[in-house]
């Protein structure tokens, strides 16, 4: 919590004191002290969690020298600095007590790009996939590939020298910095470059911080050359951080960024980098060999690898088990076909072929190939392998590569396969036998693991499965540790292969030997007090501080222990967030997740509110406040009985007491609940769910704005206000009355009610409403060609128009169409955490759907996000029966024969149409995508569909006055590019209601549903 003014501790105000003096000084960025932003960035992807005393973003360079400058000061010598790209390290690199300097929300703009000389110069908070988007145009990448690319940022890729598949032939990040714009701890700032002799000894004559370290470098590297060699093993992936042994270049420059690339920035605060980019390899394939056993993998991967390829990667059996269970797997399944008399796939190698042309691709492919069906069948080899061609084909494959890392971190139980020792290299002919013993070493201790790698580089991920929360499991990470290290040291390897040392940098004395004190003269020239993220690397000789310890950092589990287990597992969409941070994709067109890309603020992601939620449990158990039994009591409460409480807390709360309740309930409101995180996030974790829990909770202890009663309560009005829709839109639509409404209920633009109801104008089309007894009479014939429509609330009043279109278009296509009884669905009141009226209606609404259900006929449903709050929200009270209601596109895309006889007796002219699908559809319900594309295809038509992010209206919250800004802001980012681009003109279609309201709203174009197009063919 924000400390009082009067209840500050030294350090506390200290701290403070800085940021007032940061402020003061014209600081152009955003200074963060809340408790919000402090526990959002308390964690990153590693096993540790460390609470800043606040955090900064600055705006520009200058921001970067005031605070350097203001740390140099004598009355702050004591303050201490982390910079932090996109937080994924997984070894606390970026975590600190003191301040965390987060450059990525601010600096990251694409500068500069040469086309023609092949580089590009880019502020350091530009993401990796960021960079490599822009370039694309040109023909360009930047080459140095990782797992995280989507999120990590270019800063946080140079301060761990990163790298990852295709490192062979690409190298790392180090081999394409040409340039890097950094500031030092006393505000200087200068570009290092390399430079020729002559270019040295000026700038060490120089008398300044630029200068000394300078000089620093340049003798270190001169005294201890020869041991510098003999220390620096001849690996791919060789010591990172400080790397004396490429202080000098090929061609004898000298390259202070070969010491600041992997810096962990422990030395400077790196601004701008200048990179070599290269050209996109014209010619790919990607050969998919499959294994019985993970160790014939590994072994076979030195013959795979002198048939040359460009990389080889391997996957083992339980993240491929974790994959097929993912929406992932849906783009790559195809690729790895399983023949019934095949052997169960224990493990796979990605082998990856670039190339300057067809014949050169197809020459190395057969070079493989020809191996592979030499030794086909034979023991401890392969069994079958698959080619893809072409870059985009192979993009999916490498995408479900990628997202193994946080796959892993989705096995079921509390254990959870963990990284602490998953980054070891050794030379590869040294892997397999490597791996050999320590998986003899995990299992002797009985841990179950996941790994994936690099096997050409010798790099392999080893994730252990331990619980945190247990301090018999943590213990084992000092013991499993200690014996990696071991095994490395007699493999000839390292403990850091390409993720850094961070609070594994107390075993570099071990590794660096003689040569450790000369990396601690090197942080004393640049650090000489030890301000910048202290604890890693190295740490000057003069001063009193020590190496960070491995088991002396407080861990996510130390906290998490601390909350009761019956409240963990009501809380357990939150508590297994592992921090992989899937959730900062920078992409707009990708989406989740919608209120992260648009405000840019950590804490309203999925891993940030899961991040708030925890503490926000941790800090309930602290005072003996179980948030399980509160639940209970607030929904057996009754409104009056506890709104004289709720009156005061909130008069509380304006006259400015602090609650961190507060604080959570901001990240949550900026949720759209549009559920991609569900689908999307590796761990699952699924914020609408702890969400509405914690509203529940909240607005048990303060007022509730009246307009979320009036959104929670409109679905069972409808139905009345439906037979008086004139005044319904008088009251809503006319400009006087819109204006009030947003004023005093903070509701805009108001959707409006369809002129007729939808049960007058089924009268005129002779369709009446199901009923049981009407369909147990129906002949077997008329059943098979019979289907139930579920109505939804939107399209049921807003869009009758549709309604009938898809009950004429059904007729058309053969089918006896029936309409279930209009029931609410409850979703608005799950949304806004009326927990109670929406287990009652689920409830109801349960009884009528299964009476249906059991008639045997189809249940389907047109609006996607109504639709899958049956399968979703339904689902989780294990005690309710779960009844099918289909997406409407899950079923019509099984009755080829009547869509291609409607396609012919109605003569449809062949067309190209463009599918913009519902967020919460093509992430929830991802296999349906290619059900829309096969009833198109069945009409004679062709669709594709759009790639976009969200649309920004999810439901009711476009419609809410306190999020219009980032409502538009959201569409803007992508679907506004695709509604206005004219070669789209009258080719688009939409399957949500909300997404065609914003569409209405937003561009004032009216877009159909896929159904109406189809229909409007044969017109």
């Amino acid at each position: 919590m924000i400390p009082r003014l009067d209840n500050l501790n030294p350090v506390q105000a200290l701290y403070l004191e800085f940021f007032n003096q940061l402020t003061a000084n014209g600081f152009a960025g955003d200074v963060n002290p809340d408790y919000a932003n402090r526990v959002v960035l308390a964690t990153d992807n590693s096993i540790y969690q460390v609470l800043p005393q606040g955090v900064v973003y600055p705006k520009q360079t200058s921001d970067l020298v005031l605070i350097a400058r203001l740390a140099s000061e004598e009355k702050f010598k004591t303050v201490v600095l982390a910079p932090r790209g996109g937080g994924t390290g997984t070894n606390g690199q970026s975590l600190t007590d003191g301040v965390v300097v987060d450059i990525s929300r601010h600096m990251n703009q694409v500068l500069e790009i040469n086309a023609e000389q092949r580089w590009v110069r880019v502020q350091t908070g530009v993401v990796k996939d960021q960079l490599n988007a822009a370039l694309k145009p040109f023909g360009l990448f930047f080459a140095p590939e990782l797992s995280t690319s989507n999120r990590a940022t270019i800063g946080g890729m140079i301060n761990t020298d990163a790298s990852g598949q295709g490192s062979c032939l690409y190298g790392k990040t180090r081999d394409h910095v040409l340039a890097l714009s950094s500031v030092f701890l006393d505000g200087s700032e200068w570009q290092s470059e390399p430079l020729a002799e002559a270019e040295l000894e000026q700038v060490k004559r120089r008398d300044d911080k630029v200068g000394a370290v300078h000089r620093l470098v340049d003798d270190i590297h001169r005294d201890n050359k020869q041991l510098i060699e003999d220390v620096f093993p001849p690996l791919n992936r060789c010591l990172t951080g400080y790397d004396l042994a490429h202080i000098r270049t090929e061609t004898g420059l000298f390259d202070l960024n070969s010491v600041l690339c992997g810096a962990e920035g422990s030395l400077a605060f790196i601004t701008e980098a200048k990179l070599n980019v290269l050209p996109i390899p014209e010619f790919s394939a990607l050969v998919n060999i499959k294994y019985a056993g993970f160790q014939d993998s590994l072994e076979d991967a030195k013959h795979v690898m002198a048939c040359k390829p460009t990389s080889v990667e391997t996957i083992d059996s339980k993240v491929l088990a974790l994959a097929m269970q993912d929406i992932v797997w849906q783009t790559v399944e195809d690729y790895f076909p399983q023949e019934a008399s095949e052997p169960e796939i224990k493990g796979i190698n990605l082998v990856e072929y670039t190339a300057a042309s067809q014949e050169e691709l197809v020459a190395g492919v057969a070079r493989l190939t020809a191996y592979l069906d030499a030794v086909n069948q034979q023991p401890a080899k392969s069994f079958g392998y698959s080619v893809v061609y072409g870059n985009d084909e192979i993009g999916k494959v490498w995408a479900m590569r990628k997202k193994a890392v946080g796959l892993l971190g989705n096995a079921k139980g509390q254990q959870r396969p963990i990284p602490f020792v998953e980054d070891t290299a050794v030379p590869p002919e040294n892997l397999a036998p490597f791996i050999a013993e320590f998986r003899a070493l995990l299992d002797g201790h009985g841990l179950a693991y996941g790994m994936f790698g690099h096997v050409d580089a010798g790099v392999l991920h080893v994730r252990p499965a331990m619980d945190m929360k247990e301090a018999e499991d943590e213990s084992l990470v000092r013991t499993i540790t200690d014996g990696v290290v071991a095994l490395t040291q007699k493999y000839n390897g390292l403990l850091w292969g390409e993720h850094g040392k961070g609070v594994r940098s107390e075993y570099a004395p071990a590794f660096f030997g003689e040569l450790y004190p000369q990396l601690q003269r090197l942080k004393a020239g640049f650090d000489p007090l030890n301000q910048l993220n202290p604890g890693k690397i190295a740490t000057p000789a003069d001063t009193d501080e020590e190496l960070l310890k491995i088991d002396e950092v407080a861990t996510r589990g130390q906290h998490d222990r601390l909350i009761p287990l019956e409240v963990r597992e009501e809380y357990s969409q939150a508590m297994f967030c592992n921090g992989n941070g899937a959730c900062y994709n920078y992409d707009p067109k990708d989406a989740m997740c919608p209120s992260w890309k648009v405000t840019r603020e950590r804490k309203h992601s999925p891993k940030g509110r899961a991040s708030l939620v925890r503490e926000w449990l941790r800090l309930l158990a602290e005072r003996n406040t179980d948030p399980v039994a509160e639940s209970k009591k607030v929904q057996a409460g009754s409104f009056l009985f506890s709104l004289p409480g709720r009156l005061i807390n909130s008069l509380s709360l304006k006259r400015g007491q602090y609650d961190f309740n507060h604080e959570v309930y901001e990240a949550m409101q900026g949720c759209l609940a549009c559920k991609s995180c569900v689908a999307q996030c590796p761990i699952k974790v699924n914020v609408p769910d702890f969400r509405s829990r914690f509203l529940e909770l909240y607005y048990g202890r303060y007022m509730r704005p009246v307009k979320d009663y009036l959104l929670a309560g409109l679905e069972p009005l409808l139905p009345a206000l439906a037979k008086w829709p004139l005044l319904y839109n008088t009251l809503t639509q006319r400009p006087a009355m819109r204006a009030v409404t947003a004023r005093l209920l903070g509701l805009i633009d108001n959707p409006e009610m369809s002129p007729q109801s939808l049960a007058s104008q089924l009268e005129a089309h002779v369709v009446e409403l199901a009923t049981v007894s009407r369909i147990t009479r129906l002949t077997q014939a008329d059943r098979a060609r019979s289907v139930i429509l579920v109505q939804d609330a939107f399209t049921s009043h807003f869009e009758v128009q549709l309604v009938l279109d898809v009950i004429e278009l059904l007729q058309r296509l053969g089918f006896n169409v029936m309409l279930a009884p209009f029931r609410p669905n409850g979703k608005p009141l799950h949304v806004h955490g009326f927990m109670k009226g929406f287990e009652k209606t689920a409830d109801r609404n349960t009884d009528m759907l299964k009476a249906l259900a059991d008639t045997g006929l189809p249940l389907v449903g047109i609006d996607p996000a109504m639709t899958l709050t049956y399968r979703q929200e339904y689902r989780d009270d294990a005690n309710r029966t779960q009844v099918e209601v289909q997406l409407i596109q899950e079923w019509l895309s099984k009755q080829s024969d009547a869509l291609q006889d409607y396609a012919a007796d109605y003569h449809l002219a062949a067309g190209e149409f463009i599918l913009l699908a519902h967020c919460t559809e093509k992430t929830s319900a991802a296999a349906s995508m290619k059900g829309w594309q096969q009833i198109f295809a069945d009409c004679g038509q062709i669709l594709t569909q759009a790639v976009t992010g969200c649309c920004g209206m999810s439901g009711t919250y476009g419609h809410e006055a306190e999020n219009a800004e980032t409502s538009a802001g959201i569409y803007k980012m992508s679907w506004s590019d695709v509604v206005n681009a004219p070669e789209n003109s009258d080719r688009l279609v939409a399957t949500g209601y909300s997404c065609r309201s914003q569409v209405k709203r937003q561009d004032q174009q009216q877009i159909l549903h896929p159904l109406q197009r189809l229909l409007y063919l044969s017109r």
